[in-house]
């Protein structure tokens, strides 16, 4: 396969214990060595972690939060592309991924390149939506209601049973075992995220997810399944293991297809400890935070999302990934000096010259 000699701008810079996908991401392409291009990180705080990772940003900038508008954005994005190089962007919050599909033809005609999913495809997929896919073959969601008001928790409780999963309208879930913790997390998250909020029968058993990449045509790019190991407090996974399974890539070829998905996305599925039935809990419109494993169990998908935005060809036929690939998180202090902070404290941009040479990326 030919290389790619290109600059990929990433976003979502933030690595913490919630971390964002664009560390993970920028670290896929790294770990390609057909990749020869640089990495432009963008983020929105300027203590971002990803910024400081060693060897893994070419040079970064700040974006201007999703609530300053389009307008800013779309400024912000085409001095990116004159200053530091934009061949390719490649989002990955939920929160700006609706502007950014907005602006890719103007992108595009400024020489930047994405790979992404129609308006419609990703308003389908959202939490409000996700229970009308119930109605496509090989999809099955689980009982769900939408709640503009606290004061309906008793009869969705009532119709779907305790315990209940209540969802924000763009991130969180929480457990609840009773109606007064659901009444919690329902404010709770409408606080965090806004209305409606979204509760959903609980369903026990195994969770599992799968990220892929389809081509727009209905057609799978390519998908790697993993079962989450390991959890943190949010629920997050910290460990986990690529699997073969393909009644999971099965599904998420169902879903691909039926949206005509055109980009990255990850499918949340959970097997039915009573019955072994699966269900799609949730459907995310861009590559998940564990997005490395892809890279290390040998089918890259963020560089092959590289290579469909530029036009180029993948593979034919596609490697297999390798089941029993797995990933665990650590934490690490990253060493920096003060001068990188400040200079994106003062100015919102990390040059090249800005960055410490000699740096190695933790691949």
């Amino acid at each position: 396969m030919d290389s790619v000699d290109a600059t990929v701008a990433v976003t979502g810079m933030n690595a913490t214990d919630n971390p964002a996908p664009g560390v993970p991401v920028a670290r896929a392409l790294r770990y390609e060595p057909s990749f020869k291009g640089r990495i432009v990180g963008l983020g929105y705080d300027a203590l971002d972690p990803g910024f400081y990772a060693q060897g893994l940003v070419s040079s970064g900038a700040i974006l201007p939060f999703p609530s300053a508008g389009r307008a800013a954005l779309r400024s912000r994005l085409r001095w990116v592309r004159d200053e530091l190089g934009m061949d390719v962007l490649i989002p990955n919050l939920d929160s700006e991924l609706r502007t950014m599909v907005s602006l890719a033809p103007e992108l595009e005609r400024d020489g930047t390149h994405t790979f992404l999913p129609s308006l419609e495809a990703i308003e389908r997929t959202s939490k409000v939506n996700l229970p009308k896919l119930d109605d496509c073959a090989d999809i099955v969601i689980p009982p769900s209601e939408v709640l503009l008001t606290a004061n309906d928790i008793a009869k969705v409780a009532s119709k779907l049973g305790l315990p209940l999963v209540v969802k924000g309208v763009y991130y969180g879930a929480m457990v609840v075992y009773s109606e007064a913790d659901a009444a919690f997390a329902f404010h709770r998250f409408a606080a965090q995220w806004g209305l409606p909020v979204i509760v959903q029968a609980f369903v026990p058993g195994e969770e599992y997810n799968v990220a892929a990449l389809g081509d727009g045509k209905g057609n799978l790019a390519g998908a790697v399944a993993m079962r989450k190991m390991m959890l943190t407090d949010k629920g997050k996974g910290w460990c986990g293991v690529a699997i073969d399974n393909p009644d999971l890539i099965r599904i998420c070829e169902a879903v691909v297809g039926t949206l005509r998905w055109r980009g990255p996305l990850e499918v949340e599925i959970l097997k039915s400890a009573r019955t072994g039935e699966y269900f799609v809990i949730e459907i995310n419109p861009r590559f998940p935070a564990w997005i490395h494993l892809s890279a290390g169990a040998g089918l890259n998908l963020p560089y092959f999302a590289v290579r469909m935005a530029l036009g180029l060809p993948l593979p034919s036929p596609l490697p297999s990934y390798r089941a029993g690939t797995l990933f665990v998180r650590i934490s690490v202090d990253q060493i920096s000096d003060l001068s990188t902070f400040e200079q994106l404290t003062a100015t919102g941009v990390l040059r090249p010259q800005d960055i410490s040479v000699g740096r190695v990326a933790h691949a």
